[in-house]
């Protein structure tokens, strides 16, 4: 197997390290407001301030838990995570998109309780509150907005800031509608109406997530297209199978492939030709490739394992090509060995 690369699997650098300043002033301005928020429902006696305050309770945790990830995918790799801590950055996005799913489910319930149940509501507190909410989102979403979108933990943590302003200006409109007419059922009906927006979001957010932790295949690379370019690209290569991609982070693209190459091609030329391929069109930083001549290694193995139960000759692999027994047969596989150490 050839296996040149660079083997440092951190995922550093100055886009990372701009990303957790920024989530991290995102939870101190969440955190500040939150308390802001608590202390003006219990002066106005508004259920909704206390609703969005515990709202912003979940989003401060999940800002906290955020910036917690980058710091840690900031830790070198080691024998026992040899891909360094990467991986922790989407699993904070995945339980954020499921926070955002218990969020939108409590502010359903606390709207269908308000409708059976109205209680007097303090229109001009609530209002100057919500306003303040709002520049506070607005400031905490425009930082946010700098950074690197991509990145499944800033998403999630702008789809919970962006969850913040919509109720921010729900609650405006609501004490706007109270103020000039009194009826304060507009607040739980405006309420839902960004839950189901909340959901949207959430449902997305735990789609992509899952899909990388699930190894699933990177957004825009297609295995079959990866086959037709290295074969049409890279001289010496005859065909490649056993192709996986996958993804660390979406940042960080992975991929292992088998590659049958012609007799007199240099398979360690042929290796750097890959991997250049895939880092330069598919953007595939790491990728492992085994060198192959007359059949598939792997396919071999079960034709080995097969003969010894059943007796019956197998199919030598994709790979393979009729070889006479002759002493041209053994040339070809010491190459072979000699460009698999080389």
């Amino acid at each position: 197997m050839s296996h040149d690369h660079d083997h440092s699997h951190g995922f550093t650098g100055h886009a990372a390290g701009a990303n957790e300043t920024r989530i991290g002033i995102a939870a101190f301005l969440t955190g500040l407001f939150m308390v802001a928020e608590i202390v003006g429902g219990l002066v106005s006696g508004s259920l909704a301030l206390l609703a969005d305050a515990g709202h912003m309770l979940t989003d401060f945790a999940a800002l906290g838990l955020g910036w917690f990830a980058f710091r840690l995918s900031r830790r070198p790799s080691d024998r026992q995570r040899t891909f360094g801590y990467d991986r922790f950055e989407v699993l904070v996005a995945f339980v954020n998109g499921l926070t955002l799913f218990a969020i939108a489910g409590f502010i359903v319930y606390e709207a269908v309780d308000r409708l059976r149940s109205p209680g007097e509501v303090l229109g001009g507190t609530m209002l100057i509150v919500a306003i303040a909410g709002l520049i506070v989102n607005i400031v905490v979403f425009a930082i946010l907005h700098g950074a690197d979108r991509d990145n499944l933990n800033i998403r999630g943590a702008v789809l919970h800031v962006l969850g913040d302003m919509l109720g921010s200006v729900a609650a405006i409109v609501a004490a706007v509608v109270i103020l000039a007419t009194g009826w304060t059922p507009i607040d739980p009906i405006l309420s839902v109406l960004v839950a189901a927006l909340i959901l949207v979001s959430a449902w997305r957010l735990v789609r992509d997530a899952g899909h990388v932790l699930l190894e699933g295949t990177p957004g825009g690379l297609d295995v079959t297209d990866v086959e037709a370019h290295l074969v049409g690209k890279v001289a010496g290569l005859r065909e490649i199978h056993h192709v996986h991609a996958w993804s660390i982070t979406p940042e960080r693209r992975m991929a292992t492939l088998h590659a049958c190459i012609e007799d007199e091609a240099d398979g360690t030329v042929v290796t750097r030709s890959i991997k250049a391929e895939l880092k330069q069109h598919f953007a595939v930083g790491h990728a492992t490739v085994e060198i192959e001549h007359d059949c598939c290694a792997d396919d071999g193995h079960n034709e080995a394992a097969n003969a010894g139960t059943t007796g019956q000759r197998r199919d030598r692999g994709r790979c393979h090509q009729a070889q006479p027994s002759t002493p041209t047969a053994t040339a070809a596989t010491v190459k072979s060995r000699k460009d698999q150490s080389a």
